[in-house]
């Protein structure tokens, strides 16, 4: 099911009726102010009617166009050409103005709903376009209503790219395929008079089921990732150690550093156990160490002792 929003349509675009400006107000006044002077000076209502009618024939002669905007002028049919800005003037039933054409950047929101991409995902897009008219001649000769037609060829564009395109490259090439779109866009576009300036994609929405997917398949990959590094630290602390047994097997008495730095870094805290291989004791004279320690550490922990008396 396709959504296209064609989004505001401008005043007065494809309107033939006048627009009342001020000169046209002017225009009337002094009409109906010259018939009753006439009337006034010959007595004769034909006067005040015949000027009446007059003004009210001359009010579609002087038209207003702002500043962005360009009035197409057509005189028995046939294009005479562009009018615009500011005033200018036409001929009463003879020439009319068959559109009015804005040539300020204008955004249309376009989308392409449950469109397959080409690894077969349903996926639904929305995309803003900013466009402008260049050439107001042909875009209102060429083209029956140009917003619309712009419109449609955004959305079939979108549904082109999007089936030539997956879903991967969908998600992470945002950038590459605006521009393939615009260029796509402003092809077809640009015999209308129009340009595209860019496209933006707001949002890509994918099934439920498969963003669960996907997200299980991401924290599988981080999960491996992490036990990969994990192994790589093992590694590289085994490495560490080996080289660290090398240094200590030609030089005993760092080795024997090492050892008493240990047993004071375990048992310098309150409450703390340190559990000691008895050949480690054997083979580095350790007994002394650890026993100092401990009553130090029962020195602290029971407050001091007073020294007995001498007789």
């Amino acid at each position: 099911m396709a959504s296209v929003d064609l989004g505001r349509r401008y005043e007065d675009v494809t309107s033939n009726q006048p627009r009342i400006n001020v000169v046209t107000v002017a225009i009337l006044l002094a009409a109906v102010g010259l018939g009753v002077v006439a009337f006034r000076a010959t007595g004769n209502p034909a006067a005040l009617g015949g000027s009446v009618l007059l003004g009210l024939a001359l009010m579609p002669a002087p038209r207003i166009a702002r500043q962005w905007e360009r009035a197409v002028v057509l005189r028995f049919g046939r294009f005479v050409g562009l009018r615009g800005p500011g005033l200018f003037w036409v001929i009463p039933f003879v020439d009319r103005v068959s559109s009015w054409i804005d040539q300020r950047t204008i955004t249309t929101s376009f989308a392409a709903e449950q469109t397959l991409t080409a690894d077969t995902v349903p996926v639904n897009v929305d995309a803003v376009l900013f466009w402008l008219v260049h050439d107001a001649e042909r875009a209102a000769l060429e083209v029956q209503d140009y917003s619309q037609a712009v419109s449609w060829a955004a959305q079939t564009a979108l549904r082109d790219i999007i089936g030539r395109t997956t879903l991967t490259e969908l998600l992470r090439g945002r950038e590459r395929i605006e521009g393939e779109l615009q260029h796509l866009i402003d092809q077809r576009s640009n015999p209308w008079g129009v340009t595209v300036s860019s496209v933006e994609m707001r949002d890509v929405v994918i099934p439920g089921a498969l963003q669960d997917a996907m997200s299980r398949e991401a924290q599988a990959a981080r999960e491996k990732q992490a036990r990969i590094i994990l192994g790589q630290a093992e590694l590289e602390i085994a490495n560490s150690f080996a080289q660290a047994s090398r240094a200590y097997q030609n030089n005993p008495t760092a080795l024997h550093l090492r050892a008493m730095n240990m047993l004071y870094e375990g048992l310098k805290e309150k409450g703390a156990l340190m559990l000691v291989p008895s050949s480690a004791v054997e083979s580095m004279g350790m007994g002394g160490l650890m026993g100092a320690a401990a009553l130090r550490q029962s020195t602290l922990a029971g407050g001091t002792t007073s020294e007995p008396d001498t007789v």
